[in-house]
């Protein structure tokens, strides 16, 4: 009973001591991809610019929300790949991407004005985000590659090929390291991988169908961006038939962010604007 007791009283005292917080600022850093055209975790090339805002509503110095927008490109090429089946594919892709996110964040540490300034901490949660590859054709045209069904999508002679949505969710999780910066910013540097519910954010899935099939129904453009091996120099190959892999369907796409955030440490949002207000520089007078 008295241990009872005890912790009881510890419970009810952090929760006096707890002192509830926003954050509101920006991210940036680099993302990105892994999937069939890039199955390196940390490749040796293609990281994109990443930048975003975001804002944390904390209960206590240890658990808060977040919840943020981001934009960012991803884009690889199997020009740049060490993997030879890849190389003779020559496939590629690039996509603006558009992410809103939301999730738990837990501080190791209660860091606070008057406590610790350093912690480290995770976060996971949800996400939604729209993206739409592109790739360049023969003359360098820039194309839209869904609209051209390159796998089948939407075909009638494929009804197990159909269209993939351009809008998905993912789900983000990670972790960093945060510091407080003197008694209002908070810098933190952080790690967040986002596995997606889609196989398509390169437009690379199953097996290839009948070219010629693609052909009359979608154009020459659909046969040439399905297909870019007879680009290769000393191409002396044939067409790939219908069922040849073109891609891995067992495993759905992922990107991930490296960045820093600095955000504005307020109580709350009378402050904020106060604190807009006299510190930041005025540009109209």
């Amino acid at each position: 009973m008295k241990r009872l007791l005890f912790s009881l009283a510890l419970l009810l005292s952090l929760q006096l001591d707890a002192q509830e917080h926003h954050e509101l600022g920006i991210l940036a850093g680099v993302a990105n991809y892994r999937g069939d055209l890039q199955p390196s975790l940390l490749p040796s090339y293609g990281y994109k610019p990443v930048v975003g805002l975001l804002y944390k509503f904390f209960f206590n110095a240890h658990i808060g929300l977040r919840c943020g927008a981001s934009y960012n490109t991803l884009s690889a090429s199997d020009s740049k790949s060490d993997i030879p089946a890849n190389q003779a594919r020559n496939l590629s892709f690039s996509t603006s991407l558009y992410e809103l996110h939301g999730a738990l964040e837990i501080n190791f540490v209660p860091i606070e004005i008057k406590k610790k300034k350093v912690s480290p901490y995770v976060f996971a949660g949800i996400s939604a985000f729209y993206f739409d590859p592109y790739a360049f054709d023969n003359t360098g045209n820039k194309v839209y590659l869904k609209p051209l069904s390159t796998e089948g999508e939407g075909l009638g002679m494929y009804p197990d090929r159909k269209p993939y949505s351009l809008v998905n969710m993912s789900f983000p999780f990670g972790g960093g390291l945060k510091f407080f910066m003197g008694r209002r910013m908070v810098l933190c540097a952080e790690v967040g991988y986002r596995y997606t519910n889609t196989d398509y954010l390169d437009d690379v899935s199953k097996s290839y169908v009948d070219l010629g099939v693609l052909q009359a129904n979608r154009g020459p453009l659909a046969k040439e961006m399905s297909y870019r091996g007879n680009t290769v120099a000393g191409w002396g190959g044939t067409y790939p038939t219908y069922g040849v892999p073109r891609g891995d369907n067992q495993a759905n796409d992922w990107y991930w962010y490296g960045n820093v955030t600095l955000t504005v440490f307020f109580r709350s949002f009378s402050y904020a604007a106060d604190y807009i207000k006299t510190k930041c520089p005025q540009v109209f007078r």
